[in-house]
């Protein structure tokens, strides 16, 4: 009798053996384990449960780091930081204050799809940013992002951040925000990367190339979890007003862009300098303004300088077509990196030095997504203070676009098929030549 029952027993356990076997199989070939995101996937629309900060993070990367500790120091301060974040009426910090939205201009934007089979939203606008030692901007930088979800409906949005190697409090102001965005409905991942660009021996532009395909690669491996439509909106640490994200949206849909960028500016005297002249290519191929040899930016007040078109349509606040911008703030569509065609590098051998972004847009042109634009009515710079000036001088977006006619052709960009057949390569001031636009790409195995 008591043997009998020991080998029922034994049965027993041996089919449990069994299922749980089954079951971590199964969680094994559901599991994305090349990055981390994500255990085991339910419902074809709903989101991966993204576990610890140290899932999030790849194993096999070396410049990636373990969720940091977050400093007692600073989980102080943070809840007013993520009170003003979340509270558009809040005074706390002196930000650079914005317009209310009025008006339907960007109503058609919002998601009013409807739920009925049960299956969640899937996100079309995914926010997408690398932060480092920016707690100052984060109320008016986050702030205009949540209002920016929460008008294009949050279950639309997910937010993509990169932290790394702040010592601010930045890293403790996004983790507290995380309850908060999710709370709102709209999805949150925050990962932690120890990759100094600047430091001794890396290579600058793959660092920061690194850090933004680190950003986007929730998108790159899940790609079923977002619309076939998804716009990326990429920003730097800047300061915008919810109205800048939103004009950069509808500029890519109005204009049938695949990329949609702002003008960034810094103040080093009195007057304004655009900022991102080392990325930005008009479509003649040429520098935005013209900076010799001995690198003075005597000439930075003389936009298209050589290009009539571009420079009257920036002095009429209308967008234009350009071979590369990235200026801070970008709109562009998903789709190359669902077809996986590109992600941010940094220059072949033999190829011109450049800057990641301009190598982005080169690479979006051989793949065919060449109608690229700058919205001039979208202005932003680096801190409050210049903030405020700039849109003191240059406007803020609802007040350049309440004159537009919606009958006006004239808004509509007169898209070129083809690239400038040749850009200014700007290797240094003292280094400038010029190279045909796919320099090195069908070489380095690059295919359209």
């Amino acid at each position: 009798m008591f043997n009998r029952r020991l080998t029922a027993l034994l049965q027993v356990i041996f089919l449990l053996l069994v299922v749980l076997s089954l079951l971590v199989g199964l969680s094994y070939f559901t599991t994305d384990s090349s990055f981390g995101f994500g255990r085991v996937q339910s419902l074809v629309h709903s989101w991966p449960n993204h576990g610890s900060a140290n899932d999030r993070v790849g194993n096999g990367s070396a410049s990636t780091v373990p969720e940091k500790e977050p400093s007692s120091k600073w989980l102080e301060d943070a809840p007013a930081y993520i009170n003003a974040i979340m509270n558009p009426e809040d005074t706390t910090f002196n930000r650079l204050e914005c317009p209310t939205l009025s008006g339907d201009r960007y109503t058609y934007l919002r998601d009013n799809s409807s739920n009925a089979q049960g299956f969640r939203v899937r996100p079309k606008y995914f926010f997408a940013l690398d932060l480092y030692n920016c707690r100052h901007i984060l109320p008016r930088l986050f702030g205009s992002i949540v209002e920016a979800m929460r008008f294009l409906g949050p279950e639309s949005c997910a937010l993509s951040v990169v932290e790394g190697r702040s010592t601010d409090g930045t890293y403790e102001v996004l983790k507290l925000l995380q309850p908060e965005i999710e709370n709102m409905g709209a999805k949150y991942i925050l990962q932690t990367n120890g990759i100094d660009p600047t430091g001794t021996g890396v290579n600058r532009i793959q660092a920061l190339a690194d850090l933004r395909n680190q950003a986007l690669q929730p998108l790159v491996d899940h790609p079923d979890q977002f619309s076939p439509d998804t716009t990326v909106v990429f920003l730097n640490d800047i300061v915008p007003c919810m109205e800048d994200l939103l004009e950069l949206i509808h500029q890519r849909f109005y204009q049938h862009a695949d990329m949609t960028c702002a003008m960034d500016w810094t103040y080093v005297g009195k007057d304004p300098t655009f900022y991102d002249i080392w990325i930005a290519r008009g479509m003649n191929g040429d520098s935005f303004f013209d900076i010799p040899a001995d690198g003075n930016w005597n000439s930075a007040w003389n936009l298209f300088w050589n290009n009539p078109e571009s420079h009257d349509r920036l002095m009429f606040g209308k967008s234009f077509q350009v071979f590369s911008c990235w200026n801070g703030a970008t709109a562009f569509t998903a789709k190359p990196f669902f077809e996986h065609k590109l992600k941010f590098r940094s220059s072949f051998e033999q190829e011109c030095y450049q800057g990641e972004p301009q190598l982005f847009c080169k690479e979006m042109w051989y793949h065919g997504y060449g109608k690229i634009a700058v919205v001039p009515t979208v202005n932003v710079e680096y801190n409050d203070a210049a903030g405020k000036k700039i849109k003191d001088l240059k406007g803020y977006v609802s007040k350049l676009v309440e004159s537009e006619q919606q009958d006006d052709e004239s808004l509509h960009i007169k898209w070129e098929p083809n690239p400038p057949e040749n850009i200014k390569c700007m290797a240094s001031y003292a280094n400038q030549t010029w190279c045909h636009w796919d320099e090195q790409l069908a070489e380095n195995g690059v295919w359209a």
